[in-house]
């Protein structure tokens, strides 16, 4: 008889987990001994391959046709093809060249394209074995299909969603899909229908890495339809946003084009109807008006001082994959961050011995060797209690397959489980010599961890032993009804007494109450000769070593960094896939508010829209969460006006990263996906390069605003100057193309230097600004109107004068040029402290780039004004030193009444 495939809906709306095999093959129309081969081959055909389809991304000429979006170069775009119509080719030209150069500068800083898809895709395995008609195949990774069985063994990818069908030591790596810190022991036993992604010990999902054992499972989903693919989905869908400097400038730059076309439209008929100006010399009097009104150089200063940012951040060993979440960083106000290898070290450690002699602490932090074993008051163990912590350390060591070994640059990495490795390094802390230790006491036998009895064993001769070691360590529940006894220290050696079961219990609950993953230890000696006892007679004899309480560490680094983020008024939230009480004892280290307990994904799930709102704002640490819940979390906080930062390094981060203001990626231990989805990449994975990055940002946002504060001013008072000319009927100081000059040499020579400038001492100690901060606050608007009245009536003294002293209209412009250009470099000090006073020995010295800059910007300044084919192209003319002069006073006139300005704000700052 045909059997029927299943329907997409049917796989789809089936809880796998809670389910029996025997019900899963059957709801799957498949037998053990798998599919039959045109069985597999109609299912290819109905389900599709087992892949993720890659989305398309932006084409190279809609990435240009970007980079001309903005409506401050539509106006100058506008400007240059009338200019062009009238005849003006070097005005055009001129025009033409500035915004060309702003596009290309925009196109090279672009970010790469979204790789977050690509990323997981690489995650599905190539190969699979699986079983066709009883027989063993190996068949390609996309060929899977619904009701296939496939074979899986340690070091293997698991290749699509697996319902288990049966299991011997399998461990499966989960942590890029849930954030579990350790691998978790499978079996096929059913789940709890509700029960969470990382509680489902009867399923392998797909991009997962098998660490130990071997199994066999039926394929329930495949490619888009599996875990991995429904976290493709969703990075697929989520919005990325805009950036809140993007969203400023964005606005800034609409409501400035609004005014400088309101304000030529009035200029050009005042010219035309009352100055009578013919239509192209008012026309080219209103361009004159839009290029010294328009901050076009401002963009490409902008992006300079962003990129600047980003070599500072990678000294900090922060990565930034995309430009504008470096200014983001200074107004990051909560920082969702993921626990397992970003506040903690993501090695396990043991922090706790419990024996019958009583507690011990061992220190040191992660797999680093150094550390001892010590009391709780920190003295040396007493010699009983030396000698049974030294049959744990050697017990832990053989009953274990985990080595660790130190990578080209010193850190420490492990072959095999986590909680072994850990039993390693507590052995070398004890004394022992792992390689040696093993070496001198090979294994002759083993029973593997199983699910089912939840212990390893392992069997150990020695040269000068009585009789082999047999060493056992598995769950303290089931270890402890297994022993007859517990050791105890008898002068130097070791003896045993009847165990006490009820007191073992109570260490084991208070271990667990602090967040500690509890490991028993026990050892019996064998006669000699003796082979490995059978699974039903391990706990004859057997003799309870102890407890080790384990837990990843926090980063020492990350509790310091934690503290600053405080001081800075960033509120730092815990959110992982681990357990609720492991979770709190890790905040609670880290002094983080735990005066709430920790919201689970079950309570997150049960919440109303309202409800969850306010765990998202209340709570500081959530555990047991899924891939939407982090992102429900980001976007909960957002809604409040929030700027938020999320790292994390799994799969089931790359959503909630994509979706955050900054997404912070694990370099180090992160995922391919989680990579591509986050802006920023930290290269040592370490929590307080994120707080140094936020200081980075701050400091970037900080000269921005010098920036803007340097350059609207100069460019106000140029667009001034011409009103007032063409109003007053007075002759233009200043021709369009002359102004272009200005702006672009200055631009570049001057107000680039201001992206150099190093944090100012208090940047850590203020609270972050506000996402909907105006970029232009009414201080800077004060300054700026202020500014650009002292330029106007510095450029029509310089003309006048110039007049005066028959220099003739291309001599007297050439003055004002440079009288111009004079007094940006005087206001450039000025404007470097904001409020503060410039006239001191560090403000007068500047940095090296300032005086870069103002070198640059005279060598520039001096080619126009005496190089002959300058002065053909800008009708300029040569000065002599007495106008030089002229110009240079004009500067520090403007230097001095804005220090006189300083002077007097701060007076009324003070007294009100």
């Amino acid at each position: 008889m045909t059997r029927q495939s299943p329907g997409p809906l049917t796989i789809a709306e089936t809880a796998w987990h809670a389910v029996p095999p025997e019900t899963a093959l059957a709801a799957l129309n498949v037998r053990a001994d798998g599919l039959a081969g045109d069985e597999a081959a109609s299912r290819l055909a109905a389900f599709g391959p087992n892949r993720l389809e890659a989305k398309a991304g932006r084409s190279l000429i809609a990435r240009i046709a970007g980079q001309f979006r903005d409506v401050l170069i539509h106006v100058l775009l506008v400007s240059a093809a009338i200019s062009i119509l009238l005849g003006h080719y070097v005005d055009a030209g001129v025009i033409l060249g500035v915004v060309v150069i702003n596009a290309v500068i925009g196109f090279v800083q672009e970010g790469r394209a979204e790789k977050a898809l690509a990323a997981i895709r690489d995650m599905i395995a190539p190969r699979a074995a699986v079983l066709r008609g009883g027989v063993r195949v190996g068949v390609d990774a996309a060929e899977l299909v619904p009701g296939d069985v496939v074979l899986i063994e340690a070091g293997d990818r698991v290749p699509a969603d697996l319902r288990l069908l049966d299991a011997a030591g399998l461990h499966v790596d989960e942590s890029a899909l849930t954030g579990e810190s350790v691998p978790v022991s499978k079996s096929t036993t059913p789940t709890h229908p509700e029960a969470a992604l990382a509680d489902r010990v009867c399923m392998a999902y797909s991009g997962t890495m098998t660490t130990a054992g071997q199994a066999r499972g039926l394929v329930v989903a495949t490619g888009s339809a599996t875990e991995i693919g429904r976290i493709g989905r969703m990075i697929e869908t989520v919005e990325t946003l805009e950036t809140p400097l993007v969203r400023q400038m964005a606005g800034f730059g609409r409501r400035l084009s609004a005014v400088i076309l309101a304000m030529s439209a009035v200029v050009f008929a005042v010219a035309v109807g009352l100055r009578g100006y013919a239509f192209d010399d008012a026309f080219m009097a209103v361009v004159g008006l839009a290029v010294s009104a328009i901050p076009e150089g401002l963009p490409a200063v902008m992006t300079i001082t962003l990129a600047i940012g980003v070599q500072r951040m990678a000294r900090r060993r922060a990565i930034v994959r995309r430009l504008p979440a470096v200014e983001t960083l200074g107004a990051i106000g909560v920082i969702c961050s993921d626990k397992t290898g970003t506040l903690t070290a993501n090695e396990m450690t043991v922090r706790d011995c419990v024996l019958a002699e009583g507690r011990l602490a061992v220190e040191g932090h992660g797999y680093d060797p150094d550390g001892r074993v010590a009391t709780e008051a920190g003295e040396d163990p007493a010699t009983a209690a030396a000698a049974v912590l030294a049959d744990l350390a050697l017990a832990g060591l053989l009953c274990n397959d985990a080595r660790l070994f130190a990578d080209e640059e010193g850190r420490w990495r492990v072959e095999g489980d986590p909680m072994e490795a850990a039993l390693v390094r507590l052995a070398a802390k004890a004394g022992l010599d792992p390689d040696q230790t093993r070496a001198a006491r090979p294994r002759i036998g083993l029973i593997p961890f199983d699910s089912r009895h939840r212990w390893m064993a392992s069997l150990h001769a020695g040269t000068d032993d009585p009789g082999p070691l047999l060493c056992v360590k598995g769950a303290p529940e089931v270890l402890i009804g297994l022993c007859e006894a517990e050791a105890i220290g008898i002068d130097a050696g070791i003896g045993t007494r009847p165990i006490d079961r009820p007191a073992w219990e109570a260490e084991v609950e208070a271990l667990a109450g602090r967040g500690r993953r509890v490991l028993a230890i026990a050892a019996r000696r064998l006669s000699a000769g003796a082979g490995m006892p059978a699974a039903g007679e391990i706990g004859q004899g057997l003799v309870l070593l102890g407890l080790v309480g384990m837990i990843d560490p926090p980063r020492p680094a990350a509790v310091e960094a934690l503290a600053a983020a405080r001081s800075a008024g960033i509120k730092v939230k815990m959110i992982t896939g681990d357990h609720a009480v492991t979770a709190a004892a890790i905040a609670r280290d880290m002094g983080m508010d735990v005066t709430h307990p920790p919201a689970t994904g079950a309570e997150l799930d049960a919440a109303d829209a309202e409800t969850f709102a306010k765990l998202a704002h209340e709570r500081q640490v959530f555990a047991r969460v899924s891939p939407e819940h982090k992102l429900r979390l980001v976007e909960a906080l957002q809604a409040k006006g929030a700027v938020v930062a999320m790292t994390g390094d799994g799969v089931n981060d790359a959503p909630a990263l994509k979706r955050a203001d900054v997404g912070v990626a694990m370099g180090n231990k992160g995922t391919e996906a989680a990579k591509q989805a986050a802006q920023m990449v930290l290269a040592d994975d370490d929590f307080a390069s994120i707080v140094a990055a936020i200081r980075e940002g701050r400091t970037v946002y900080d000269n921005l605003r010098k920036v803007i504060a340097w350059t609207l001013p100069t460019n106000g008072g140029e667009a001034m100057a011409i009103v007032a000319a063409i109003i007053l009927g007075l002759t233009l100081p200043l021709t369009a193309v002359q102004i272009l000059w200005i702006n672009m040499i200055t631009a570049v020579g001057l107000g680039l230097t201001l992206a150099f400038e190093p944090t100012e001492p208090a940047a850590m100690r203020r609270p972050p600004r506000a996402a909907d901060a105006p970029l232009v606050t009414p201080f800077l608007f004060w300054r700026i109107g202020f500014v650009s009245l002292l330029f106007v009536i510095g450029t029509f003294t310089v003309f006048h004068l110039g007049e005066a002293r028959g220099l003739g209209l291309e001599g007297a412009r050439t003055l004002v040029v440079n009288a111009v250009v004079a007094m940006e470099i005087f206001y450039l000090f000025a404007v470097r402290y904001m409020a503060g006073p410039s006239l001191t020995l560090t403000g007068i010295m500047g940095t090296r780039a300032v005086l870069t800059g103002i070198a640059v910007t005279v060598a520039a300044q001096a080619a126009f004004t005496w190089w002959p084919p300058m002065n053909r192209l800008f009708q300029t003319v040569p000065l002599g030193p007495v106008e030089i002069l002229i110009a240079t006073g004009a500067g520090v006139s403007l230097f001095a009444v804005i220090e006189i300005e300083k002077r007097i704000t701060r007076l009324i700052t003070r007294r009100h």
